[in-house]
């Protein structure tokens, strides 16, 4: 541990990490290439002189630093002068270059296109393409160009207070607008340039026809593209829930698990070439070769990218045949994977890998050290058992956090799963290349076929063991922060226990505590009037403490059961949720508010300037219901026809009174 932390890359990770959230977040540099490229050189020019060693430190860590704020700023297309964004886009020209396959959604195909001509122009910058489905359900491949003359639209916040944030996700890879097109919309380019990208996707789609045309089931054939080629598109939402629930969706995606499992069998094949003078190095450029064909099969997704890429540098560690190189490996992967990628810092996929593959490191030696079993079969249970619990260690607060459950049945599941992963993976790569070249036995074929059944079938049984399966745990960032600050102090005093150790460990448990009680006392004395957004329906709540009061004309639903609400009710920490009748009049902390239906009822004596909401597109004279009743705010929710709010908002803004259409600003509230 020691060693770890006095390792200097460690150190650069922590600036460099730095200067990228600061530029993401704040964007504190606006200056241009050039100012950014003179302060660089100011702080490398210091550093060389190496006037103090003091100094020199001191303006190694700025470098660093202003190194993550310049990947971060070469890494935004729109600092340039040739985004797509600095030109007229009203009725332009366009010439898109699919980049990316997405997972469809009902009405449309959808893709992440680069915008590499407007008008003549050459440009940058990337947009979700949304391509309506028809009959004939034609599908683009990446490096497949379009002429398009679409209108960009700026992409919708969450609607809801506490919802998964869409824009703030694309927004993290670069992507701030989107485009819907339909079929005469269109039309498809002669030019063709082949990038490594397309070329990898050309031949996964080859495997693909190859693989279909043998007698795997539909569950099957999804499953196996999604352990050996990385596409998931084709996983119903039943099974890839299945998964979820039995903590074992990690094995759908190619990532970290695979490649690691991947480099044990190769290191263990490749052994005898240690035995040969520079063996050791022969056989780490070997492994990095197989990963790294590997990682071509599978499409070069950025998951599989990242995964090769830090067991490539494990595989190097690992040449040296020392331990400790193996940690320092990983953070020197890290730290280039950020220098290169800064984006990749804020993905989901790469947060648990890095910490997954940490928490085995550094917990799972001690829990090893717990047992010491006494027969081989019970060895290897017990090291699978440990390795499970330890990198479900390093990843359980984020997984809460980003989730909001936990599987408890992910022993049983990585127990009984992963020692087989090994061979479903080496098997299905020969059943990849046999079907390639079309000598696949169609015995082996349907052998492969049911251990996927059979695997599918386990994950099924497992997920359906609801009374293991805790939903609904929300925490706030900082208690997140917090859980790992009470990981870290508690192997830090295992790993040596004394009394400092034992405080330190201590005050995280208090502070985790006191953060816990401010954030319910909060909610319970916060109060608050909600209108949620729900397309065709309306939904208005009333906050009082933990207690949430629900009027909503959603037939046959559940209070409980309604999406627009249930972020809501997890992270405000509501424990009891009412569906009462506000009728049309709520007053809350002295304000009037006025709801108006489709009945178009507004005549209550003495309300002063009240805020009033629209419902079920009323039939009244707007103009004549704002100048007697004043209103100080407008709102429109979804149970309105769009043209009636549209109509509404242009006499409203007329008149100068406030309008909020939550199909566009989203959920409305009102606090104390």
């Amino acid at each position: 541990m020691k060693r770890l932390i006095k390792y200097v890359p460690l150190h650069f990770l922590v600036f460099l990490i730095l200067g990228i959230c600061l530029q993401f977040y704040y964007e504190i540099w606006q200056y241009g290439f050039l100012k950014l490229s003179v302060v660089f050189s100011v702080f490398l020019v210091l550093n060389i002189l190496n006037i103090k060693k003091q100094l020199t430190t001191i303006t190694s860590f700025l470098i660093y630093f202003f190194i993550g704020v310049s990947v971060t700023f070469l890494n935004d297309s729109r600092n340039y002068k040739n985004h797509y964004g600095n030109f007229n886009k009203e009725e332009a020209q366009v010439l898109l270059k699919i980049t990316k396959v997405l997972k469809p959604g009902n009405y449309y195909q959808k893709y992440i296109a680069e915008i590499i001509g407007l008008n003549q122009h050459k440009t940058r910058g990337e947009v979700l393409l949304n391509v309506q489905k028809d009959t004939i359900d034609l599908r683009f491949s990446i490096d497949d160009q379009l002429y398009v003359k679409p209108i960009f639209k700026e992409l919708i916040p969450p609607l809801n207070p506490y919802q998964f944030n869409y824009k703030s996700y694309l927004a993290k890879q670069g992507i701030y607008h989107q485009i819907f097109i339909e079929k005469e919309q269109y039309q498809i380019s002669n030019l063709v340039e082949t990038s490594v990208a397309g070329f990898a996707e050309k031949i996964r789609n080859n495997i693909i026809t190859s693989l279909e045309k043998r007698s795997f089931s539909n569950d099957e054939l999804a499953v196996i593209k999604a352990l050996l080629l990385g596409q998931r598109q084709d996983i119903s939402k039943g099974l890839l829930t299945d998964y979820q629930n039995a903590g074992a969706i990690h094995i759908l995606a190619v990532s970290g698990l695979h490649v690691g499992i991947l480099l044990l069998i190769l290191t263990f094949i490749l052994r005898p070439i240690d035995r040969f003078k520079n063996g050791k190095y022969i056989k780490a450029i070997g492994i990095i070769v197989f990963l790294w064909m590997f990682a071509f099969i599978a499409g070069l997704s950025a998951s599989v990218v990242r995964a090769v890429t830090m067991f490539s540098f494990v595989a190097i560690g690992q040449s040296f045949q020392k331990k400790t190189l193996i940690e320092f490996s990983l953070i020197t992967s890290m730290l280039f994977l950020l220098l290169v990628k800064p984006m990749f810092l804020f993905d989901v996929g790469f947060q648990l890998s890095y910490l997954a593959v940490f928490g085995i490191i550094w917990v799972q030696p001690k829990l090893d050290s717990l047992y010491v079993p006494k027969y081989y079969l019970d060895k290897k249970i017990w090291q699978l058992l440990t390795v499970s619990i330890a990198a479900q260690v390093g990843i359980l607060p984020l997984s809460i956090y980003y989730f909001q459950q936990f599987p408890g049945l992910f022993m049983l599941s990585n127990i009984v799963i992963i020692p087989f992963l090994g061979i479903i993976l080496v098997a299905g790569i020969v059943v990849i290349i046999l079907s390639v070249l079309n000598i696949l036995p169609q015995f082996l074929a349907d052998f492969y076929g049911i251990i996927i059944s059979l695997m599918n079938s386990f994950v099924r049984f497992i997920s359906r063991q609801e009374q293991f399966l805790w939903q609904e745990i929300a925490i706030s960032f900082k208690i997140m922060l917090i859980l790992y600050f009470i990981i870290f102090s508690a192997v830090f005093f295992l790993l040596k226990k004394n009394s400092k150790r034992l405080v330190i460990f201590l005050v995280s448990i208090v502070l985790c505590q006191s953060i816990y009680f401010l954030e319910h006392n909060k909610a319970k004395e916060q109060n608050a009037f909600m209108v949620f957004h729900k397309s065709r329906f309306s939904v208005v709540g009333n906050k009082i403490g933990k207690q949430l009061n629900i009027q909503h004309n959603i037939d046959s639903v559940s209070v409980d059961d309604i999406k627009a609400v249930k972020p809501f009710m997890l992270s405000a920490k509501i424990e009891k949720i009412n569906k009462v009748d506000f009728k049309n009049y709520v007053n809350f902390k002295g304000k009037d508010i006025l709801i108006i239906d489709s009945l178009g009822v507004y005549q209550l004596e003495k309300i002063i300037n009240p805020i009033v909401i629209l419902q079920d597109s009323p039939k009244i004279n707007l103009e004549r219901m704002l100048s007697i009743l004043k209103p100080s705010l407008v709102i429109a929710d979804g149970s309105n026809y769009k043209k009636d709010v549209l109509f509404w908002e242009k006499v409203s803004l007329k008149l100068n009174v406030p309008f909020h259409y939550t199909g566009q600003k989203g959920a409305f509230i009102l606090t104390d």
